[in-house]
């Protein structure tokens, strides 16, 4: 990569811009989901179907993944990240367009190959901001993401209850998020590839060391797809709670693990990377025990808040970790990325699968064993920790801080 100096005022101001670029890239994530629902109707879908359809998004992901790094290598890290940013912001349109079954699965495909390309980039130039200022900010970044899901889902809860049809909320929402992606990206690190710079390869299985750090993020990914998608069926079948009880539950996860990853850089440079995933697969462990011998609705939300709190940080920072694992952090986040989005997959159908031969509370059993995994694990994480100040690339280098 090509030795560019940055002054410490534009690193700063570029982690600002790759943080809007995480709140974009979640604001598009919220404003569909929120929205399934009219889609089902639309598309005319069973259950069973639109489950089938919900599966392509990962498929495109995983797919799509390595390109990212290629992409980068040839359009450099400004452009590639503005193109990949605005195919997401733009896929947002596809799925309500559809008219059945096989053209979702389709446009899910897109939806979640531009996602997963837009994901690696934004990744690797957060790992890069962080490399300069030499502290952690990934936590912090992944907050954001967490925090425009959460406005794009209420942006489309408020459409969805005024009856708006999701063609033309998700064509406003599109158009919006595309300019706002635009705009930020022309202050994110423009890191180029020298001219005698081999290019990645287009496909590539990832390195040893992302398999690794891929199995810890597995665990928290395996842990949060769990939460999000049985935490209200939990309170609901095993403790007979309302349903707007275990509504409160989800919800409830989803602000402590967007909290804790806005606090967790703090954490992060104080304790270092290890400690911290240590203490948060203790944490997210003990919440499972007491999910699995809640009697109680209080006890169970408590579970959930506290693996929710446990696992918030795990998977931002396996991506910090990957970037400075090897030479070439695009194609170990890419390998990590990939991991944990198979594990989102798979969670929700092997936690339904295991409740459906034996229960629900069996079924978080497994993923309290999972939350110990962190615990036992973390030291994988600990690549290039307590060197934060050594850029990814080998000859960018990194100015001092101006008088």
């Amino acid at each position: 990569m090509s030795a560019v100096v940055y002054e410490q005022r534009d690193v700063r101001r570029a982690r600002y811009a790759v943080a809007a670029v995480f709140a974009v890239h979640g604001a598009v994530t919220g404003s569909f989901a929120t929205r399934v629902p009219w889609i089902q109707d639309h598309a005319q879908l069973s259950a069973g179907q639109l489950g089938l359809a919900l599966a392509f998004p990962a498929i495109g992901a995983s797919v799509a993944m390595p390109l990212a790094g290629y992409v980068s290598h040839r359009l450099g890290a400004r452009t590639a990240m503005r193109a990949l940013i605005a195919l997401w912001t733009l896929a947002l349109i596809l799925p309500s367009l559809a008219p059945n079954l096989w053209t979702l699965c389709a446009a899910l495909f897109v939806y979640g190959a531009t996602a997963g390309m837009a994901d690696v980039a934004m990744n690797a130039l957060g790992v890069e901001v962080e490399a300069r200022l030499g502290k952690s900010i990934m936590s912090g970044l992944h907050g954001m993401w967490s925090a425009g899901a959460l406005v794009g889902s209420a942006a489309g809860t408020l459409a969805a209850h005024l009856g708006s049809d999701a063609r033309l909320h998700h064509a406003l929402a599109a158009a919006t998020l595309t300019v706002l992606g635009l705009v930020v990206c022309q202050w994110v690190l423009d890191i180029r590839a020298t001219e005698d710079e081999e290019p990645p390869p287009r496909f590539a299985l990832p390195p040893r060391s992302a398999l690794l750090i891929g199995a810890v993020g597995f665990c928290a990914v395996f842990a949060e797809g769990a939460a999000l998608d049985w935490s209200a069926v939990y309170l609901r079948d095993e403790l007979a709670t309302s349903a707007g009880l275990a509504a409160a539950c989800t919800t409830g996860f989803m602000l402590t693990m967007a909290v804790a990853r806005l606090v967790g850089d703090a954490v992060v440079n104080r304790f270092g990377a290890v400690r911290t995933v240590r203490a948060s697969g203790v944490l997210a462990a003990l919440g499972g025990v007491l999910i699995v011998v809640a009697n109680h609705p209080a006890v169970a939300m408590a579970g959930f808040a506290l693996m929710g709190l446990g696992i918030a940080v795990v998977v931002p920072l396996c991506f910090a970790a990957a970037g400075r694992s090897g030479p070439n952090p695009s194609l170990a986040i890419a390998g990590v990325a990939t991991i944990t989005y198979t594990s989102g997959l798979i969670a929700p159908s092997a936690i339904g699968g295991l409740a459906q031969l034996t229960s629900l509370v069996v079924s978080f059993g497994l993923v309290t064993l999972l939350a110990c995994g962190l615990a036992v694990f973390a030291g994988v994480l600990r690549a290039g920790e307590g060197d934060r100040t050594r850029i990814s690339r080998p000859d960018a280098a990194v100015p001092d801080p101006k008088p």
